[in-house]
Formats: C-alpha cells, sequence, structure tokens
C-alpha cells in the first residue's frame, strides 16, 4: 500500500499542475480568439479549473470504476459545503448576498436533485450526460446575462475570480501577450500530465481500495474527493483571510455547479455508468440536505459565522469517518 498511497499522491500533484498549465494556455488561446475577460472567466477558468475532477472522474468511469467516478463528484460537493466552506468560516465570518446564494445554491441542489433522477431511471447515461451539459450552457448562458446587467455576481463569476486571484496569470488581458505557440504549448503539456495523472491517480486509488478491503466507491468519496478539491480549499481559504466572504461562497457554490453538470455531463457522454446503489441510497441525500442547512444558515443573519463554520467542519469529519466504517 505506501507504493499505492505514493502514486495517488503523484497522482493528485500531476492532476493540480497540469490543471494549471492547461488553465494558463487555454486563457491566452482565448485571448487571441478576442473573447471577453467576463466570458473567458465563466467558461475557461471555471471549466478548466475543474480538470482534475473531470481527469478522475472520467478515467474512472473508463477504468470501470464508476463508484470512483461518481464517489469523486459527490464527495467532492460534499466537501465543499462542510468541509471548505466551514473552514473559510473559521478564518472570518462570510456576509452574504441573500439572493445571490438561492439563486446558485438553488441550482447547486436542483443539479444534485437531477443527478438523483437520472440515477434512479437511466443511470449517468450519455442522454443524460449531454442534458447535463446543455443545462450547463444554459446555467453559463444565464449567469453571462446577470452579470452584464449588473445583477449580483453569480458563482461562477466568484470562482473565476477566487481562481484567478490565487494565480494571476489565469486573469484574461485585453490585449494577447506572448506567442501563441507557446500558450499552445502550456495547453498541451497541462493536458497530458492531467491526463496522466487521472490514470494515476485512479489506479491507485482502485489498488489502495482492494488492499484495505473497502469498496472503491469509499476511496472516491473520501480521499480522491478531497484530493480534487485541494485547489478549491487553497482559493476559498485565501479569500476568507482577505475578507472577501461572498468570493469564498461563490466558489464553493460555483464549484458544486460545475462538478455535477459540466463534469458529470461530460463523464456521461464520453463514458457511460451506473450511479452506485450506495451513493443514491445515502450520500446524494446527504448533500441535498448539508445544501440546505448551509442556505438555511448563510441566510439566517445573513452571513456564515465561525460557529456556524465549526459545526459544518465537525459535520464533515463525522461524515467522513462514517463513510470509513470507523462508527
Amino acid at each position: 500500500m505506501p507504493a499505492d498511497a505514493l502514486f495517488l499522491l503523484l497522482g493528485l500533484v500531476l492532476l493540480i499542475a497540469g490543471g494549471d498549465l492547461l488553465v494558463r494556455g487555454a486563457v491566452r488561446i482565448a485571448e487571441r480568439l478576442r473573447l471577453s475577460p467576463m466570458l473567458i472567466g465563466l467558461t475557461v477558468v471555471g471549466m478548466g479549473t475543474s480538470t482534475p475532477e473531470l481527469a478522475a472522474s472520467l478515467k474512472a468511469s473508463l477504468a470501470g470504476s464508476p463508484g470512483i467516478a461518481l464517489g469523486n463528484i459527490v464527495g467532492s460537493n460534499i466537501a465543499n459545503t462542510l468541509l471548505i466552506l466551514g473552514v473559510a468560516a473559521l478564518i472570518a465570518p462570510i456576509a452574504v448576498n441573500a439572493r445571490a446564494l438561492w439563486r446558485d445554491g438553488g441550482v447547486g441542489i436542483l443539479a444534485a436533485l437531477a443527478l438523483l433522477a437520472a440515477g434512479a431511471t437511466v443511470g449517468l447515461s450519455r442522454e443524460a450526460g449531454i442534458a447535463f451539459l446543455v443545462l450547463m450552457a444554459g446555467y453559463i448562458y444565464y449567469t453571462y446575462r446577470q452579470e452584464r446587467l449588473g445583477a449580483p455576481h453569480s458563482a461562477g463569476y466568484d470562482r473565476a475570480v477566487a481562481m484567478e486571484e490565487v494565480d494571476p496569470a489565469l486573469i484574461p488581458r485585453a490585449q494577447p501577450a506572448g506567442r501563441l505557440s507557446v500558450a499552445l504549448l502550456l495547453f498541451l503539456a497541462g493536458l497530458a500530465l492531467v491526463v496522466g495523472g487521472g490514470s494515476l491517480l485512479v489506479e491507485a486509488a482502485i489498488g489502495i481500495a482492494e488492499q484495505l478491503g473497502v469498496s472503491d466507491t469509499v476511496i472516491g468519496l473520501t480521499i480522491v474527493a478531497v484530493g480534487t478539491s485541494l485547489p478549491e480549499l487553497v482559493t476559498s481559504a485565501l479569500a476568507a483571510w482577505r475578507r472577501q466572504g461572498d468570493i469564498a461562497l461563490g466558489n464553493v457554490l460555483g464549484s458544486n455547479i460545475y462538478n455535477i453538470l459540466f463534469i458529470g455531463g461530460l463523464t456521461g457522454a464520453v463514458a457511460p455508468t451506473t450511479v452506485p446503489a450506495s451513493i443514491m441510497a445515502f450520500d446524494l441525500w446527504v448533500l441535498v440536505v448539508v445544501s440546505l442547512v448551509v442556505m438555511v444558515f448563510a441566510f439566517t443573519g445573513g452571513r456564515l459565522s465561525r460557529r456556524e463554520g465549526l459545526v459544518l467542519v465537525a459535520a464533515y469529519v463525522a461524515y467522513a469517518a462514517y463513510t470509513a466504517g470507523l462508527f
């Protein structure tokens, strides 16, 4: 198992580093195509920074491991909602815009319910995957229109801003700089690292599950999910430290939407798979419930307090321990 653990860690490093290179290259290519900075943020940055989760879920589905593929998606969203948002609130209480909360939080809950409905009927089939991608496109279009009309910033916008503040190289520039060949090279190098990292991570996760005698679903919901969510943890914690609570919250809500509609959609469209019965019976319902609880916490008093952040972190520790079979 030490070797598998080492390969899993290496896979995570390659995924995160490759995702960063891929997005840098994609942003520069998008600049050459004269896309607006806002549109680049919502599409290239928003989707590109989800490539670690995408690579892990897509590779797992192709390898016949739906527990890792869906566990990564659902587990990442639970970690986002409880662990990452809880840590951000512990660093600094998060002020909440009620309109943005219900709009983007509501979309996230509807996405989770859509995944539940798909799992109970056709599974994450190609048709379901395409439907999720259409919904993702609709959400981005709606978000783009809202931003142009001056509505409260959407979760998709805040997600892009959070990533750009951690890595200024992701900020779109009005005037393209540098050679197109360099941008293409960055993109291709990042893509290669992401593909390689995804393969290493999934194979190591399967090996660890076999040696521990647990299902790959457990590994997907915990180790893989938390590992691929590390960029969100860093960006949300940094936003909270800078007293940008709205960006920390938007980053989490946006990530949850992208995880299900974009990653789940592309996984289903490329490599259709089933939704494991254990995830259907428990984890997806946990995601819906904790998402509602966070919305209630945030809506009451207009903020997420440190006490509520502590409750969220404690709830995640309990969830992870229960999922791992520790009690």
